[in-house]
């Protein structure tokens, strides 16, 4: 048996479509998108153009609103620094969440270094924001309200709709990190006023490196200065040359990205099958809305490393990729007031359009004996048995 994939909120397998969108650009057609005065470099900077309409039919806005980016990370940064740094005389307050991406979370720290003040919104056992609180919490220093999609743990959906409402109740701006969302969900930037969004290519079956950044053509602008120096590249918003294979790919991934209904059949055969047979188990946030691609379970009195390393076969995680190293449990789960002991006990199960029924069949059957297999052999599971605990 292969590896069975399932972390797919990490990053993605490339679409075939995707690779073969990209080849000619990487092979044949390597001209600069800036160099016009021939025809390799039109050629190149054709294709750029074709991918930006990709991505704004998507998204359901204009051409001139898609700014091409190395990623979310990027955008994230280029969001927040930017509107701190233009919206400064306004007011130094800015809105997120506990819940947010450590991208978010890190640079609105980094911010706080340099004077500004931010309030992060609190979240309830499942993971969800107070709007009341959200509302109460904005006041005439609030410049930027920074709320994610879709949790990259949980799965969790925010009311994009709603606090999109509130912040224009409020005059203020909102920036959303749509990264996990774009590709699973349909999002109808006509319909929800949302003023600046961030995605990445590498979670829609694309190419790692490479993302765009939204922002709203206003009456009254958006002012959002650069982040990166250079030409005239993007509207002189993000100087440097093109990644031209990568943005092909872009286009072509936003363009063809679904998740098939029968993705979240089996996220909850999985949910289903665990809870059936495997004792002291929680399913997080499964009775809010949440990505059907995405499941979070802590198998409490074991550690989630521990439950990898019996499983080599399986690729799982045991939260945000851009977490692993730290030795903290999840600030995801923490958040939401798990235990320690619960928040180092939880996997995240990551599906994606290439997840096959055999494979969460196989894998399912693998986790459920791997609990067993490590429960047995546990003094801490021995401890619980017999009441200690």
């Amino acid at each position: 048996m292969g590896l069975i994939y399932l972390d797919n909120n990490a990053t993605t397998r490339i679409d075939e479509q995707v690779l073969n969108s990209m080849l000619p650009f990487l092979r044949d057609n390597y001209g600069n998108a800036s160099s016009l005065q021939h025809r390799m470099g039109r050629e190149a900077n054709n294709a750029v153009e074709h991918a930006r309409r990709q991505v704004a039919s998507r998204l359901h806005v204009r051409e001139n609103e898609i700014i091409f980016t190395s990623g979310a990370t990027e955008g994230i940064n280029m969001a927040l620094r930017g509107i701190a740094k233009a919206y400064v005389g306004q007011g130094k307050h800015i809105i997120t969440c506990t819940t947010e991406h450590r991208a978010v979370l890190s640079t609105c720290q980094n911010l706080e270094k340099q004077g500004f003040i931010v309030t992060y919104l609190p979240v309830d056992e499942a993971g969800n924001i107070d709007l009341d609180v959200l509302r109460a919490s904005i006041t005439p220093e609030t410049i930027l309200v920074s709320l994610m999609a879709a949790n990259n743990e949980t799965g969790v959906l925010h009311p994009l709709e709603s606090i999109a409402q509130i912040c224009q109740e409020k005059d203020v701006l909102f920036f959303c990190d749509a990264t996990q969302l774009v590709g699973k969900k349909e999002i109808d930037l006509q319909r929800i006023p949302i003023d600046i969004l961030a995605l990445s290519a590498h979670k829609i079956h694309g190419p790692k490196g490479v993302g765009a950044l939204f922002i709203r053509r206003k009456s009254k602008p958006i002012q959002i200065p650069a982040l990166i120096s250079g030409g005239s590249q993007e509207k002189g918003l993000r100087g440097g040359t093109l990644n031209v294979p990568s943005i092909v790919g872009l286009g072509k991934a936003i363009e063809t990205a679904y998740l098939p209904s029968n993705i979240q059949e089996y996220r909850d055969y999985i949910e289903e099958q665990v809870a059936l047979r495997v004792p002291e188990i929680q399913v997080h946030s499964k009775e809010v809305p949440r990505l059907g691609n995405t499941s979070n379970i802590a198998f409490r009195h074991i550690k989630s490393a521990e439950i990898m390393s019996e499983l080599p076969d399986i690729v799982l995680s045991a939260g945000s990729a851009c977490a692993s190293g730290l030795l903290d449990p999840s600030h995801v789960l923490k958040a939401m007031h798990l235990s320690d002991a619960d928040a180092f006990s939880s996997i995240r199960i990551g599906l994606s359009r290439y997840t096959e029924r055999k494979e969460i069949e196989q894998a399912t059957e693998m986790l459920i004996q791997a609990v067993e297999t490590i429960r047995a052999r546990s003094p801490i599971w021995q401890l619980y048995l017999d009441g200690s605990l």
